[in-house]
């Protein structure tokens, strides 16, 4: 029999944790969300785990209704920059969108910690979903962009950003004290793009880091989003409710990929879960209840209705068949709010019941029990080719990720399914993606 598949492993840092009332449990730090040694002692966690990726995620628009852990916090790649400093393997994916940046700033920033960490950093591009419209008032505009207009946004941004990667050729820069020559002219290249959206000159300027261009992450899974994703994408985030939908979601974007001349193994499908272990099953179905039990139904629902429309719950009772609720067209994270509205049309919820089912973090599913319990779920999802790793959105940290690594990680590196150590130092080694050669060179 050959080699088990290894997974790959990444760790979503928020604060005190994905649970919307986890600031309110007795362990909990309030304020991590600005602590940056805290957030360095996460991904030095993650990092004896033996993850990935670090990954931190971004909004830029908040209101009385955002989740806890996002009102007051750091940009992310400044973030990952300090995380960088505190480690030495762990690759640091960070947010940034497409439609509220310019491609040459974003291009810059991110390969200046892609350089400084040597090759460690991945981008999570993302349009940016706003269902309730605030993030465009944010950025001189009346109202978001639409969602086809996010889309084409984003096809002319990734291909200024890594046309920008490609300035500098890998030897370029020769720094001959004898000639006076500090680069050879003839490998720097100017980019000229010219699109709807963009006009960029270039070339950028900062060089190509060890792992070449950092690696393109994205979490779009609507027919859009998918396909560029099967463009450009090499890790992708995915949610889906249970393991038939995540592996027909697999499938279909592997199969996207012969239309673009990629293959399967270049792009990476990692599945949101949410673990609680316990030492018995009882002991972490306990933990999920003690976080249930923090939040009042009124705040879990008030976070929902962000991402499905802006909904006002008010007229609405806790027994309230949740499939009478009216809920309107959104121009947010359409793959998301269209897998919440399958759920409620299919399955008897209350509205009291919709945080509980509806969000990842508030779930008690397979992901919740024993390490053992844990470790063979995910043993299957990956036997079962619903996913080639996991992006974990703890709902308590720090506890709850150092049970993960504390616990199931032996398991999974025993049964030969997570590394036990980092056999190269960057990303793309850690992830087994090839470095992309430079368009400009010979």
């Amino acid at each position: 029999m050959g080699e088990k598949k290894q997974m790959k492993l990444a760790a979503y840092l928020i604060g005190t944790g994905m649970h919307v009332a986890s600031w309110r449990h007795p362990t909990a730090q309030p304020s991590s969300s600005i602590d940056v040694s805290y957030y360095q002692h996460l991904a030095q966690l993650a990092e004896k785990g033996r993850f990935d990726i670090a990954f931190i995620a971004d909004s830029l628009a908040i209101n009385h209704d955002s989740h806890p852990n996002i009102l007051n916090r750091f940009d992310p790649l400044i973030l990952i920059t300090a995380m960088a400093t505190a480690t030495t393997h762990i690759g640091l994916g960070a947010t940034a969108s497409t439609s509220y940046n310019e491609p040459y700033n974003l291009a810059r920033q991110v390969a200046s910690v892609d350089m400084l960490s040597k090759g460690r950093v991945g981008w999570n591009m993302v349009t940016t979903g706003d269902a309730t419209g605030e993030t465009g008032q944010n950025f001189s505009r009346h109202d978001h962009y639409t969602h086809r207009e996010r889309y084409h946004r984003a096809e002319e941004f990734i291909d200024v950003v890594q046309g920008l990667w490609d300035s500098w050729e890998d030897d370029a820069f020769s720094y001959n004290k004898e000639t006076g020559s500090f680069y050879d002219k003839e490998k720097v290249h100017e980019l000229h793009y010219k699109g709807d959206f963009f006009q960029v000159k270039g070339p950028l300027n900062i060089a190509r880091s060890d792992q070449g261009q950092p690696v393109i992450i994205q979490a779009g899974s609507s027919v859009d989003g998918q396909q560029l994703a099967a463009r450009t994408a090499e890790v992708v985030f995915a949610h889906k409710d249970n393991i038939e939908g995540a592996k027909a979601f697999y499938r279909e974007l592997k199969d996207r990929l012969n239309e673009f001349g990629r293959q399967q193994e270049d792009l990476l499908i990692l599945h949101a879960i949410a673990p609680i272990i316990g030492d018995t099953e009882e002991e972490a179905i306990k933990k999920h209840q003690e976080l249930q039990d923090l939040v009042p139904v009124d705040v879990g629902l008030r976070f929902l209705s962000g991402y499905m429309g802006n909904v006002d719950f008010s007229p609405y009772s806790n027994d309230t068949p949740a499939s009478e609720v009216v809920f309107p067209e959104v121009n947010g994270i359409q793959s998301q709010f269209d897998e919440m509205k399958k759920i409620i049309e299919t399955e008897q919820l209350t509205v009291g019941e919709l945080y509980g089912r509806l969000t990842n973090s508030a779930r008690k599913d397979e992901f919740v029990g024993t390490a053992e319990q844990v470790a063979d779920a995910m043993e299957r999802w990956i036997t079962e080719e619903a996913a080639d790793g996991f992006m974990l959105q703890i709902p308590l940290l720090p506890s709850g990720l150092e049970d993960f690594v504390g616990k199931v990680v032996p398991i999974l590196q025993e049964r030969g399914l997570v590394r036990t150590d980092y056999s190269g130092s960057n990303l793309r080694e850690h992830l087994g993606l090839k470095k992309p050669i430079n368009r400009n060179a010979p």
